[in-house]
Parts: C-alpha cells; sequence; structure tokens
C-alpha cells in the first residue's frame, strides 16, 4: 500500500513510518523538521520504499503532489506543546486544525479514501466520568491543544460524511518510549542530570495520569486499521492504569540512582490546560485484540534509558524546540 506520513520525522511519525516499512508499505514521509529530527529517519532513509519531503502542512499544493497513488494518509503532524500553547495563541489552530483542512482537502482532490488521525485525551478536558468513553459528552474545553485538535475531529467527521472518506480517529494518553522529546519525563530527567539533589515540580505531584508505550501505540493504530471499516471510527488509546506524578518521580529517581528533595509549585494543576485526572475507557481498542505490551512504570522506566543512552542527541534536538 501506498501511505503518506505527516510529520514523519517526529517522535510518534518516525516509529510509525519504520513499522509501516517493515510491513512492505511504500512510504513518504511529509515534515517540516519544526521540531521533527533527521536522525529519527536514518533507518528509514536507508529503505528502498522511502521518500522524504521536507515541507509545511500549510502547504496544500505541496500535499497535493504528495498524495498521488496514495491510499492511506496518516496525519501525525501537529503543534503538541500543551503547556506553552497560551504564549503562542494562534499556533495550535494552524498547525492542528488549518493543517488538517489543508490534509484533508487535498485528500479529496486526489481522491484518498482513508484518514488515521492522531488527536487526544484532551479533547475530554476534565471529564465527568472517569475512565473516561469514547461517547462522552464534550465539556469546557480546557487547552487551546485540545480545542484545536477537537476541531480537527469535527473537519475530518464533516469530509468524512461529505465526500466518503473513511476516517480512523485516535485520542492519545501521552505517550512515552524511543524518541520522546517533550513532557515531563524528559522535563524531570534533564533536572536531575543537572543538579540531582534537587527537583522542581509542577502542581502538588498527585496529578494522575495514563500513559502509552510509543509500540503499543503504533500497534494499537495498525490494529485498527487491519478492520477496514467505514465512516468514522473513534478509539482511545492507553492503557488500563494510571500513576500519580510523584509515581513518576520515584520511578525515575530509582532508575537514576538519586533522592533528591522535591519542590512543589502547589496546586492540583501545572499549568493552565493541564488535567488533574486523565485516564481513558480503551475498552473499544482492546475489543479488536490489542493490549499494551509495557505497563506505566515499564514505559517511564525506557524512556529514561532512552534518554540516558542518546543524552548528547537529546540535548541537540532540544535545542530545535
Amino acid at each position: 500500500m501506498n501511505t503518506l506520513v505527516t510529520g514523519a520525522a517526529g517522535f510518534i511519525g518516525s516509529n510509525l513510518v519504520d513499522r509501516l516499512l517493515a510491513a512492505g508499505h511504500y512510504v513518504t514521509g511529509v515534515d517540516n523538521f519544526s521540531t521533527g529530527q533527521h536522525y529519527f529517519l536514518d533507518q528509514a532513509r536507508a529503505h528502498p520504499n522511502f521518500r522524504l519531503e521536507r515541507g509545511d502542512i500549510l502547504n496544500k499544493e505541496l500535499l497535493i503532489s504528495c498524495m498521488r497513488d496514495v491510499q492511506l494518509v496518516l496525519h501525525m503532524a501537529a503543534n503538541a506543546d500543551v503547556r506553552f500553547g497560551l504564549d503562542h495563541p494562534t499556533k495550535d489552530f494552524q498547525q492542528n486544525a488549518q493543517g488538517t483542512l489543508n490534509v484533508l482537502e487535498a485528500m479529496r482532490i486526489c481522491k484518498v479514501p482513508t484518514i488515521a488521525f492522531a488527536s487526544t485525551g484532551s479533547v475530554y478536558g476534565e471529564a465527568s466520568v472517569i475512565p473516561t468513553p469514547e461517547n462522552h459528552p464534550f465539556p469546557v474545553q480546557t487547552s487551546l491543544y485540545g480545542a484545536s485538535k477537537l476541531a480537527a475531529e469535527g473537519l475530518i467527521q464533516g469530509y468524512s460524511e461529505g465526500f466518503g472518506i473513511r476516517a480512523y480517529i485516535f485520542r492519545f494518553v501521552s505517550i512515552l518510549g524511543e524518541r520522546y522529546t517533550h513532557g515531563h519525563v524528559i522535563d524531570f530527567y534533564r533536572q536531575l542530570a543537572e543538579h540531582p539533589g534537587s527537583l522542581n515540580v509542577l502542581g502538588d505531584g498527585t496529578q494522575r495520569k495514563s500513559y502509552l508505550y510509543v509500540h503499543d501505540c503504533v500497534a494499537a493504530i495498525l490494529a485498527a486499521l487491519d478492520q477496514d471499516r467505514q465512516g468514522v471510527n473513534i478509539f482511545n488509546l492507553g492503557t488500563d492504569e494510571y500513576c500519580q506524578v510523584n509515581d513518576s518521580i520515584g520511578w525515575i529517581c530509582e532508575e537514576l540512582g538519586c533522592a533528591p528533595n522535591v519542590h512543589y509549585s502547589g496546586g492540583s494543576r501545572g499549568w493552565i490546560g493541564d488535567s488533574p485526572f486523565i485516564f481513558l475507557d480503551c475498552s473499544r481498542i482492546r475489543g479488536l485484540g490489542w493490549q499494551p505490551r509495557l505497563t506505566i512504570r515499564e514505559s517511564i522506566v525506557q524512556t529514561v534509558r532512552y534518554l540516558r543512552d542518546h543524552a548528547h542527541r537529546i540535548e541537540s534536538a532540544l535545542a530545535s524546540f
């Protein structure tokens, strides 16, 4: 199958590219490298079935040129900077909503039948039902990131209804693992590498979160796509567990062999838009026979080991954010 992956040099996108190539697909990757990393695609670039186009999904003509003879678009490109969204209020809309509209328009013009979209559990805001199912009513949006992803979901659903595009929407919890470049694990790791006796934490440490290992995430996406369903198909992706931020701190410190003094900023939210409890009902994707291989603790430890083993490249990557 000819596939197009947007955000191909990103954390999830590059892992997805490798998996698609290993399965025998032809893959065109698109990335503007604003946060994506060239070395994430080292393995892919050595593969004869891979082609890379450097460019932005805001360039609709580029997308059209890349979609000739494509059967599946895996739309991973996005601004995923939830915490600092208020510092650049239009960026989420441009990269997440407008960019998705451009992808859909290119698909319509080129008659591409199927899209898989990386959405987020943040669209549930501060959910009233825990664990949160896919049919939970949407509350007031608490972040520009979540709002822009919800807008993108709405566009996808509209294009599916209007133009017959088959859609798979995946609402992720936070993803961990190899090629991880932003989030609390890397924040804590960098602090402890610089000053192992002290750790500053946003919030009070009691925030409850669910996480998913990146290779489990990719496996879930492909398991859903194997079903060849019509219309719009929405899946939560996560584990059937959650942890407190304090639990994560303990596992990270144990792996690094340090015992810092922890300093909390206070409050149940680390920043505006930080939901104090994220835990998704993932029974729908589990009903397809998928289940995660790694627990949250194992995912966090695996991520710390990756960061430690790739410290020099990680610091170079972070300089571009």
